[in-house]
């Protein structure tokens, strides 16, 4: 099975509150994406603004190994001849070899939303696409509220999608846009879908229920190969599915290498990479890539995995690009103060006996409200406090506060 990895951060994922993104910020993460493996990269919406009129006159320099960049736009407007709608123009324009649609698919939407008739929104849908495919795009049609739309009136939504396919759309993206669904909903509806519709399916969802991901991967289980997401989840009121876990789950777990292994071992330096950019710190606990995704602070945990790593790691994280880490505090056992000694290359040097004195003096420091988790030269100072011949770097002659 091939798996299609569209990438939407520089469009949907710029849609979170205290995002903004410059066009050198959106061709920096376009390089980074690109150099990971993704297939497209959306790059945002011609029509909506001059920075993304700017970001794709500028991609077109850029020597891509991996991706094709898309724009993204609006169906055609009701009413109106396709070859005069200014956003369809602007698509054009925008000379991506890529062009992804956004066009209603529930009956709700189109007639009190885009307060027109379910005639002319299939008519809009079949135009733009037509149009688009006579100047030699690859076209997605990505089916907004289509899960919505589908459990309100079936038959419609799914006329939406045939218009879509007869107009010539390569994919059907079916987007989960208000992210209320689940899996088994949307796994039942992707299978009728696949059924009645027989074309290229994607899926789109967002993380309202926090059920992103797995409703990605519930969709690719029942036929999807183009998926969508963004770096780290970004993307309106609660985020999009996270690519980064999408292509770590593919390739370690349902056994699809969407990427390489050296691409794959990337993903902790790309989420680390885009978070910078866009300026909101690293979430620690965040799977796969998050610093405490394979820490340890436990003390039964933390003898474990000194003896067996797998004990309570899911997968190594190298994998990943990512690293074990045994923490200190209150709640360790001698195993977590060993692995730190070893750490510091003092593991020879302390007696076993000499552990149980540290752990117990850790552990009334930290009754007292010291920390020593996230403390690490505090722990060490300790340690060599306790050795034997421990001389102090300096004596203190005065201090003034």
């Amino acid at each position: 099975m091939e798996i299609q990895l569209y990438d939407t951060t520089l469009r949907d994922g710029a849609q979170q509150e205290g995002i903004s993104l410059s066009v050198e910020d959106k061709l920096k993460i376009t390089r980074r994406l690109d150099e990971l493996g993704v297939h497209y990269i959306e790059g945002g919406t011609p029509g909506s603004n001059p920075k993304d009129v700017e970001y794709f006159q500028q991609v077109k320099a850029l020597s891509l190994s991996n991706a094709r960049i898309a724009a993204f736009g609006l169906t055609r407007r009701a009413h109106i001849d396709v070859e005069a709608d200014d956003n369809i123009r602007a698509l054009v324009a925008a000379g991506t070899p890529v062009v992804t649609l956004v066009g209603k698919s529930s009956d709700l939407h189109v007639q009190r939303v885009l307060e027109t008739t379910l005639e002319e929104n299939l008519a809009m849908i079949a135009d733009s696409i037509s149009f688009l495919k006579r100047q030699g795009r690859t076209v997605f049609f990505d089916a907004e509220h289509f899960f919505d739309g589908f459990k309100a009136n079936p038959a419609y939504a799914l006329q939406t999608l045939v218009a879509a396919r007869e107009a010539g759309a390569d994919c059907l993206v079916l987007c989960d846009t208000n992210g209320g669904a689940l899996a088994n909903e949307i796994r039942d509806m992707v299978v009728r879908v696949e059924q009645e519709v027989k074309a290229s399916l994607g899926i789109h969802c967002h993380n309202d229920t926090d059920m992103a991901v797995a409703n990605t991967l519930a969709a690719v289980m029942a036929g999807a190969t183009h998926v969508q997401g963004t770096v780290n989840g970004y993307g309106e009121r609660c985020g999009n599915a996270n690519l980064l876990s999408l292509i770590a789950n593919l390739n370690l777990k349902m056994g699809i290498p969407c990427v390489t292994s050296d691409q794959l071992a990337a993903l902790t330096q790309v989420s680390h990479y885009v978070s910078e950019i866009v300026n909101i710190p690293p979430y620690s606990q965040q799977p796969y890539v998050g610093a405490s995704s394979f820490s340890h602070k436990g003390g039964l945990h933390a003898a474990a995995v000194t003896k067996l790593e797998e004990s309570y790691q899911h997968i190594a994280p190298q994998q990943v690009g990512n690293a074990k880490r045994v923490v200190v505090s209150e709640l360790s056992g001698r195993g977590n103060i060993q692995y730190r000694l070893e750490e510091l290359g003092l593991g020879g040097t302390v007696s076993r006996q000499q552990v149980g004195v540290l752990l117990e003096r850790i552990k009334v420091q930290e009754s007292k409200g010291f920390q020593y988790e996230g403390a690490e030269a505090s722990f060490e100072l300790m340690v060599r406090r306790s050795l034997e011949g421990y001389q102090p770097p300096f004596d203190m002659v005065d201090f003034m506060v």
